[in-house]
């Protein structure tokens, strides 16, 4: 089945926030944000403000009704700011006026006097001032201590990663009616309604049943709209409440960039231990997480990369500590992978350290340190379903992994001016939210008296097709034509209690329910169907809108059937609800099965270097990934294409800049670059890895959002091999991105 957005959105007649006409009488929005990372506020005056043309209102603190706090994993966040000032961006007054343009020019003759304190912008400098978000988390296995006499040799070093911008093409936004009774219903850019809608009604001071939060797509989230389009959303709610009109607000782009928080930059130490024959013995790393300046979800975030510090390998021996250290940036927050990358990264960097060490190639301590099916996790949780080893022999036969290696050693000999390195990147990816409760999801199905269907969830679709999936699940239970049903859009009126469209589950959870709601609505059609015939709803089936008894058609429609059940006053509404068996986690003792199931896979990485300028081409990626029994070939290998590049991405070019005094100079696309089509790869060859798939993902289907950016990690370590094929002194600490400019000094360093 093709994408059931695809039409609309090439003509151009998909509805985005920004699409929605608007009402009569609408208002808009513009923030006035702190200009200084840290200090405290003395005075505002707004009085040339109100002045201007066209400003109807001027919105602070003291104008909430109720809290003013938007934290959800801690109360740490204000929405407007009372007193302190901690981050460049941070929100301090919300300008309403007749137009955007309005509101823009008016919040520039807002005065604000302040006093500034020195800012922290560096995660380790946090940690030593003990600005903490929280407590550090330790996972632990085995006795690291007592590992390391056992090991034959013993390596150290440092490993970080940056940040990185969502840069989803559409940015924050929301769009708030009032309604009668005083409700309200919020149009909102948001991966997490419910979220949108716990915050509204806290901040507004009424109950979550005043605010309906309507989502129908978004442009693009990433994860950046998961926890941080909840403040616009809620800042125009406020508006809406207190002015009783409508009140549209939508960030620009360097508003987006310069307020919102970005992937959590890592600095990271590690230790590792090997025996003899190259088998780890021992791990132990410390990860200093930049958390911004609030917790946003960097507490879920860290955890993440804990429960992926180890990647792909079995280690006897692990102590794994990680900090979530506050710093004067934005609050840093959700994206793609959710700490998992920052995690393999470090375990990545362990490894290449090691291989050049004792001058082998990496990927052969990778081979020898594979996951295979029972290996226990540092968490308690075993290998299930384990395929590495097989997708490892598949891919290095397929690909002729030997005659990859000859060749680019042939290569960099006949070439003193450009050189190549290749790299595999092995992937194991938990496919849960972490925080058990968040795994259920709810689908409300109706069976309309022509036959028709529609179909609500709580699931948000952004361009990864999840809509297509839920409608296919339809289609196949009910067999009937796609043209039959409707995905309706998200609303917290229609589902409530939502969990966030995030950490790969929203077709799992969202589908699952959705096959739960569809099963029981076919149970009592199957028993209409029969009564008409005398026979048992067992003998019953439907077949491409075609009623059968014992395998034989009968001269009964779907339209037929469903005619007579109305008229038989049967329930053609079902909700279904369904939550994640198995899965749970004991923080306390950090062990548990967090878990439903693991996504493998392994990319092969070719680079040519450019040793005049620095710049460097990626060839070639080939992939073997674990989709499991794809629902959608289609859209499956085009979110593998998409997460690749993204994650090479990260490791090559997307580079976050601030100041000392927590300023974001890689504020604007000049200043922030992201692959474009002539820096992708030449190549992507994609295969599905024989699975069986898992019960756990929808018809067998696995999660595949987030697992695929992790093979972009391959790259930084392909053009670090080319690097020293070049200069063999240069001495490369592992510090992504890997720019040009890094690049252009690691092949003429001299130490």
């Amino acid at each position: 089945m093709k994408n059931i957005d695809s039409k609309s959105h090439v003509t151009g007649k998909s509805i985005y926030l920004d699409d929605i006409p608007t009402l009569q009488g609408t208002l808009y929005a513009a923030v006035y944000s702190s200009p200084i990372a840290h200090g405290e506020i003395q005075s505002l005056d707004f009085a040339q403000a109100l002045d201007m043309p066209g400003v109807v209102s001027i919105i602070t603190h003291k104008d909430i009704a109720g809290e003013n706090q938007i934290g959800g994993i801690f109360p740490d966040e204000e929405l407007l700011a009372e007193k302190e000032l901690h981050f460049q961006g941070q929100p301090i007054a919300v300008v309403i006026a007749d137009t955007e343009q309005q509101a823009f020019d008016a919040r520039k003759k807002i005065e604000l006097e302040y006093i500034e304190h020195k800012a922290i912008v560096d995660a380790r400098e946090a940690q030593a001032q003990n600005s903490l978000i929280m407590p550090p988390r330790t996972f632990r296995k085995g006795d690291v201590n007592k590992a390391w006499q056992d090991c034959e040799y013993i390596f150290e070093g440092r490993a970080q990663s940056n940040g990185q911008e969502h840069l989803y093409l559409e940015t924050q936004g929301a769009y708030a009616i009032p309604l009668e009774n005083d409700n309200i219903k919020i149009y909102s850019s948001t991966q997490s309604p419910t979220a949108v809608q716990r915050t509204t009604a806290k901040v507004l001071n009424i109950g979550m049943h005043n605010i309906e939060v309507d989502v129908q797509r978004l442009g693009g989230g990433f994860g950046g709209k998961e926890d941080q389009a909840t403040p616009w959303a809620t800042m125009a709610a406020l508006g809406a409440q207190l002015l009783k009109k409508p009140v549209k607000f939508v960030l620009n782009r360097i508003d987006d960039m310069r307020m919102t928080g970005k992937r959590h930059p890592y600095d990271s130490d590690y230790k590792i231990g090997l025996s003899k024959d190259l088998k780890i013995i021992a791990f132990e790393s410390t990860m200093y997480q930049n958390a911004g300046a609030a917790a946003d979800l960097s507490p879920a975030i860290l955890g993440r990369s804990l429960f992926h510090s180890t990647n792909s390998y079995y280690i006897p021996n692990t102590q794994v500590t990680a900090y979530s250290c506050k710093t004067n940036l934005p609050p840093n927050t959700a994206f793609r992978g959710f700490g998992g990358p920052q995690g393999m990264f470090v375990i990545e960097s362990a490894l290449a350290h090691a291989a050049k060490e004792l001058n082998i190639p990496t990927y052969k301590l990778q081979h020898k340190n594979l996951l295979k099916e029972g290996d226990e996790l540092p968490y308690g949780q075993k290998i299930e379903g384990g395929i590495l080893p097989q997708i490892w022999r598949k891919l290095v036969h397929k690909h002729d992994l030997q005659s990859i290696e000859n060749q680019t050693d042939i290569f960099n000999k006949n070439n003193s001016n450009f050189k190549k390195g290749f790299s595999l990147m092995p992937v194991t990816f938990g496919i849960s939210f972490t925080k058990t409760p968040m795994n259920q999801a709810r689908a409300l199905v109706h069976i309309y008296s022509d036959g028709s269907i529609g179909i609500s969830t709580g699931a948000i679709e952004m361009g990864q097709g999840v809509n297509t999936k839920i409608l296919q699940v339809a289609v196949q239970v009910f067999s009937v034509s796609a043209d039959r049903i409707k995905l309706e859009s998200t609303n917290t009126t229609r589902v409530a209690n939502t969990s966030p469209t995030a950490a790969s589950t929203g077709a799992d959870l969202n589908g699952k329910a959705t096959e739960i709601a569809c099963n029981a609505l076919l149970a009592r059609l199957k028993t209409s169907a029969a009564k008409s015939f005398g026979v048992s709803p067992d003998d019953i089936s439907i077949k491409n809108e075609v009623i059968y008894h014992l395998g034989k058609a009968t001269d009964m429609t779907w339209t037929q059937l469903i005619d007579q059940a109305f008229l038989e006053r049967v329930n053609l509404t079902e909700n279904g609800h369904y939550s994640t068996p198995v899965i749970h986690y004991d923080m306390s003792i950090e062990k548990g099965i967090p878990f439903a199931y693991h996504v493998y896979g392994l990319a092969l990485t070719e680079v040519t270097v450019d040793c005049i300028r620095g710049t460097y081409e990626i060839d070639s990626v080939k992939i073997i990934h674990d989709f499991g029994k794809s629902l959608n070939p289609t859209i499956d290998f085009g979110q593998v294409e998409g997460a690749l590049v993204q994650g090479i991405g990260w490791m090559t070019m997307e580079e976050i800049r601030y100041n000392d005094q927590g300023r974001l100079l890689s504020s604007t696309l000049s200043t922030y670059k992201i692959p474009d089509i002539y820096s992708v790869p030449k190549e992507i060859i994609i295969n599905a890895a024989q699975s069986e798939g898992t019960d756990f993902a929808i018809l067998k289907s696995k999660a595949v959002g987030e697992p695929p950016l992790m093979y972009g990690i391959g790259t930084y370590f392909a053009i670090a091999q080319a690097v020293r094929a070049f200069n063999p002194k240069a001495k490369l600490e592992a510090n992504a991105p890997f720019t040009v400019e890094k690049v252009l000094m690691g092949l003429y360093a001299d130490n």
